[in-house]
């Protein structure tokens, strides 16, 4: 079955994206904070700070662009009717 996406709402997507890409900011942070806090001060580039921030950066990013992305989206789905795609129906008792 073919369907097609013809409008994304831009504020819940910028929120879920926001959410998403905070998880993943942490999922880079953490690791980068363990390795920095090895190295010493003065050869570091960045610091602990900026790794603690960047999870906020990134969602902050997220829901400024995100939104604007999706408002392009639906002015462009509008001039050539949307995005199609397929969906495939599975049973779930199978036999």
């Amino acid at each position: 079955m073919i369907r097609r996406v013809t409008r994304i709402a831009p504020w819940q997507a910028g929120k879920f994206f926001a959410v998403l890409y905070f998880i993943f900011g942490l999922i880079f942070a953490i690791p980068f904070v363990l390795f920095t806090s090895a190295i010493p001060e003065e050869q570091a580039g960045f610091g602990v700070g900026f790794a603690l921030a960047f999870p906020f950066i990134y969602a902050i990013g997220a829901l400024i662009f995100v939104p604007l992305a999706c408002l392009i989206f639906n002015g462009v789905a509008k001039l050539v009717g949307g995005l199609d795609f397929e969906v495939v129906d599975q049973d779930t008792n199978p036999a």
